[in-house]
């Protein structure tokens, strides 16, 4: 006697087929998701882009003593040179950022830095030039006193944030902050020794 089967149902060799090609594909979803999370693990695991300060060269400075007022009038530009290292397997796009020069605790100017990408395992350079706002400065009661004795205390803090694509998937975002201290020699009109500290922020 012939097994009947409705309209509906499979005979057995059909059905088995049909399991089979689905414990197929659901073994190499599985697969594909273990590998994509090791090479997320290992290969093309985030890793911190750093901002490093490569020097800091002064353009101008115009200083002026007005003894009877105790005041002091000034113009100073620097040249800041940046390098921002990428050691991912991916590349790093940055938004528009910016640099600051501080005075004691004080902004008293900023740069701003074009968005841009630095691709895998690449460093770019980038030249910035930070003038001061002199109302800020001259707003410091420290001031005649520095340039009396002659060494202007200075900061430069540079912020890049950006995101690292991993697989095009996975977005991570990154601030790298760089901190310089140094100081302007107002006799010889040079720069002093740099005292640099970094973070990275994920």
């Amino acid at each position: 006697m012939k097994a009947v089967y409705g309209g509906d149902a499979f005979p057995p060799s059909r059905s088995r087929t049909c399991r089979n090609v689905c414990l197929a594909a659901t073994a190499v979803v599985l697969v594909a998701t273990i590998v994509l999370v090791i090479l997320c693990l290992t290969v093309f695991k985030a890793k911190d882009p750093t901002t490093t300060v490569n020097s800091v060269v002064l353009k101008d400075l115009d200083l002026a003593l007005n003894i009877p007022r105790l005041s002091v009038d000034v113009n100073l530009t620097l040249g800041v040179d940046l390098s921002v290292n990428n050691p991912n397997k991916v590349g790093f796009k940055y938004k528009n950022s910016t640099a600051f020069l501080n005075y004691r605790g004080t902004n008293v100017g900023e740069a701003q830095i074009g968005s841009g990408k630095i691709f895998a395992d690449r460093t770019k350079s980038m030249n910035v030039t930070l003038t001061i706002m002199a109302d800020r400065l001259l707003g410091k009661s420290e001031l005649f006193s520095d340039v009396v004795a002659g060494t202007l205390p200075l900061n430069t803090l540079t912020k890049v944030s950006g995101e690292v694509s991993v697989l095009g998937i996975f977005k991570i975002h990154v601030v790298s902050t760089s901190s310089c201290d140094f100081s302007v020699d107002v006799g010889n009109i040079t720069v002093g020794q740099q005292h640099c500290t970094y973070k990275i922020k994920l």
